[in-house]
């Protein structure tokens, strides 16, 4: 490593150029400066620093002359990136004593930059954990997503209603960090036709694009640790090619005169378009594709920049596909070797199919994406031929396998018989990949006996584990500095880059002094939410409460209806019986519902309008508390995650992949609540059962459960607490005056038939936090196990994750500088 600190730091030149931003670049004086333009001054001085680390890094012959990853995702939730990089770059305390000196506080200064508006939640986030891990360890990469105008959305509430509005997280001045390319961008098409030419006594086959647009590249960097390397992210973004049409205007035709530049705008406007219509879906369908080609051109640009010849493409890249959206690179790359390339079939397969590998991110059929054939017929008529072709070859594989088994080839084939024919996503990428894994173990295990046996018949080593990790540096280092500061203070300062470190921390667990400490820190966490809580949202919040908190998206499967039938519970017991002993407890939740998904908007709804009831109701509020908190981004889950008491991991068995904020919590001294599902079952296995609270079925327990006939009345009949739970949502006591308005739920756990096993589930998840308030209410034993969490997670690392790709499926090797 060579610390940024070690290198002439020029104090000086730094505050000039703040300085000359402020007035050149946003056109103020330090007078009439206000915070948020100091903040973008500071932050286009800083990124000065890494523009030119980024460049002297993607020029390095090194680099240039070593195999790299190229990730490829819809979603890179990045967070704020000042902070965090002042931290990789060891000039934190530097910069803050510079900002001094102009009379501005640093901390003041970073709660002024807007999270990017990149991703929406878990997937996203592990893309950037990967990508930090992979700059910190210096294996070569390059992130490729796309540069959303609004992203998904900004969430607010309207009495109880999520309310979604535009993120315009650039601002009008832009986003300091990004850095544009213009000298990079790529043409891309859509819809046309596919004509045949001969060239060279040959028959080849040539795209005719109806429509194009451009890619315009965005470069943000991911800063090292403590090193020279900077890689970049690069965003697409998507632009008309002529996207004026002065004569049209001049004519009085000004809507047309733009039509270009809004077709080609609306591609990269927001993240995942509703589909709900067809015009969602060819625009999501565009988005993927323009997505996908934009990078491959840039992967096969670079690559040949280098002097590498085409051939050796898997020598020098490998392409991970993580989820199926990129799936449509694979073709895509296929019609520029055979088209463009003039290579015949086998040659231009054998580099496709030994250059992708593709992350299975979940088992969830309706999420395992899959496109009408007509609808790519129709935008990409090429690719479609090629996605035949592909389907052809290999299908003549399966029958030379299982001959005359036309069970295994319906499974297997990419193209999905039917009244409507469909693509298989996910059957073309295994198809298409020299390696396909799963996030967790007993994921994998299930994407193998589940999701994809008669793959795994045929390629029985094609299908592996990567269990997903979390970036200390951010999830620890940077988000819990006390935290931070007292776990240096005993075992050294070397832990953020090797966390299996943490288990010294395991000798201290029963050292009174260090309880001490450690729940000092945890307390003043918690006081630090309850005071956000308090200026936005209005709600005192006891801090010798349980911090009880879900955070995550909102999916049925998830089940955050499950931990709001426990509230209910507690609810009940607390009107029935004012005496009802139990800790004091704060319920947190943040999660956004995607815009088109009504079951998880009237949730949130509930949640709401219980809370308004709970917390304003002095029989109970002493006791009980709920708090939803609206906009769910990364910089709010630095806030909450250092102040969690409680991780509810809840999803039904067998239907979270892994999971990383279960990771995250625990790193910060939280205790887990959850089911036998994704990576709870690892972080069981490394804590130990007595330090994390493990409830309801197991995944074998719940196919057997559907087998046999689920019927969730069965159960609301037998539990009086459960009947009495669910039967507060059917009169007004939450929505007084409007009995029934949270009726929906009831319905859909009830009469839907309970998809995901809620009501199995309630009376074991009940026990549980009962158990729960028992130790809390012991705080020396609840602080031992605090510890050990903190201590015994240091597996889920993403650097660790990092080291699993690089040497089970990348083969790459580290470039130091």
């Amino acid at each position: 490593m060579k610390p940024v600190l070690q290198k002439s730091f020029d104090k000086q030149l730094f505050l000039d150029n703040v300085k000359r931003h402020l007035t050149s670049t946003y056109a103020t004086t330090q007078e009439h400066a206000t915070k948020r333009s100091w903040y973008l001054a500071m932050s286009r001085a800083l990124s000065e620093l890494t523009t030119l680390d980024l460049l002297e890094t993607e020029q390095d012959e090194h680099i240039l002359q070593a195999k790299s990853v190229n990730y490829l995702s819809l979603e890179f939730l990045i967070g704020r990136l000042t902070g965090n990089n002042l931290l990789n770059m060891g000039i934190i305390e530097m910069i803050r004593e510079a900002m001094s000196e102009l009379g501005q506080d640093l901390s003041d200064l970073l709660e002024e930059e807007r999270d990017p508006s990149l991703g929406n939640g878990g997937l996203g986030r592990l893309a950037a954990c990967f990508m930090d891990s992979l700059a910190a360890q210096e294996f070569p990469a390059v992130g490729y997503g796309l540069h959303y105008e609004y992203g998904l959305f900004k969430q607010s509430f309207s009495e109880g209603h999520q309310q979604e509005a535009p993120d315009a997280w650039c601002g009008v001045e832009g986003y300091p960090w990004e850095v544009a390319r213009p000298e990079l961008a790529q043409e891309i098409g859509f819809y046309g036709h596919v004509k045949t030419e001969q060239v060279n006594g040959r028959e080849v086959r040539r795209w005719i694009p109806g429509m194009t647009v451009k890619g315009m590249p965005w470069d943000i960097p991911v800063v090292g640790y403590k090193s020279n390397t900077v890689y970049p992210l690069r965003l697409w973004e998507c632009q008309a090619i002529a996207p004026f049409s002065l004569e049209s205007f001049n004519n009085g035709n000004y809507f047309e005169a733009q039509h270009a530049l809004i077709d080609a705008g609306n591609i990269t406007k927001v993240l995942y378009p509703n589909d709900n219509h067809e015009k969602g879906k060819t625009l999501r369908l565009m988005q993927q594709y323009f997505h996908s080609a934009a990078s491959i051109r840039d992967i096969i640009r670079r690559h040949e920049l280098a002097g590498h010849a085409i051939e050796d493409l898997p020598k020098f890249e490998t392409i991970q596909l993580n989820d199926t959206h990129p799936a449509i690179a694979i073709p895509e790359l296929m019609r520029i070797l055979l088209d463009e390339k003039g290579m015949n079939w086998s040659e231009a397969w054998k580099i496709s199919s030994q250059t992708f590998a593709y992350t299975n991110h979940t088992l969830l059929p309706e999420a395992l994406e899959t496109w009408d054939e007509a609808l790519i017929l129709r935008l990409l008529p090429r690719h479609m031929e090629i996605i035949y072709d592909i389907n052809h070859r290999f299908l003549q594989e399966v029958r030379t396998q299982w001959p005359g088994d036309v069970t295994k080839q319906q499974k297997l084939s990419i193209i999905q018989e039917g009244f409507h024919r469909m693509v298989r996503m996910a059957n073309l990428c295994v198809v298409g990949s020299y390696a396909v894994n799963g996030v967790a173990a007993m994921h994998s295990e299930l994407v193998k006996r589940d999701l994809f046996p008669e793959f795994h018949e045929l390629y029985p080593d094609r299908l592996l584990n990567v269990t997903n990790g979390i970036t200390p540096r951010r999830w620890l280092q940077y988000c819990n500095p006390d935290l931070s500061d007292l776990i240096t203070s005993k075992i050294g300062d070397s832990w953020p880059v090797a966390l299996d470190e943490l288990s010294a921390l395991k000798a201290l667990a029963d050292d009174s002094d260090f309880q001490h400490e450690f729940m000092a820190v945890k307390k003043a966490n918690k006081v630090r939410l309850a005071e956000w809580v308090k200026e936005h949202l209005d709600i005192e919040l006891n801090t010798d409460a349980i911090f009880d908190v879900q955070i995550k998206r909102l999916h049925e499967y998830k089940r955050q209806h499950l931990n709001l039938l426990h509230i209910l519970s507690l609810y009940y017991r607390l009107t029935e019986n004012p005496q009802f002993e139990m800790a004091p407890r704060v319920f947190i939740f943040a999660a956004k519902a995607a815009p088109g998904y009504y079951l998880a908007k009237e949730i949130i709804y509930a949640i709401n309008m219980i809370a308004e009831k709970i917390n304003h109701d002095p029989k109970v509020n002493e006791k009980l508390k709920i708090v939803f908190i609206p906009d769910y981004r990364v910089s709010m889950a630095e806030i909450i995650i250092p102040a969690t008491d409680v991780s509810e991991q809840i999803s039904t068995a067998g239907k979270e992949a892994s999971g990383t904020g279960n990771m995250k919590m625990a790193l910060n001294g939280a205790l887990t609540i959850g089911t036998m599902d994704g990576a709870n079952v690892e972080i069981r296995e490394e804590v130990g059962d007595e330090n994390i609270y493990i409830f309801g079925l197991e995944v074998d327990d719940v196919e057997k459960l559907k087998a046999s006939g689920y019927n969730p009345y069965d159960y609301y009949n037998a539990d009086p607490l459960l009947k009495a739970s669910l039967d507060l949502l059917l009169g007004d006591t939450f929505t007084p005056g409007h009995p029934g308005k949270l009726r929906t739920i009831y319905e859909s756990l009830l009469d839907g038939g309970d998809p995901y096993l809620v009501l199995a589930d309630f009376a074991s998840y009940v026990e549980a936090q009962s158990k729960v308030d028992q130790q809390y209410r012991d705080q020396t034993g609840w602080a031992k196990k605090a510890i050990l969490n903190t201590a015994l997670v240091g597996k889920f690392s993403s650097d660790r994750s990092i080291r699993d790709y690089v040497d089970n499926i990348w083969k790459l090797k580290q470039v130091k500088r």
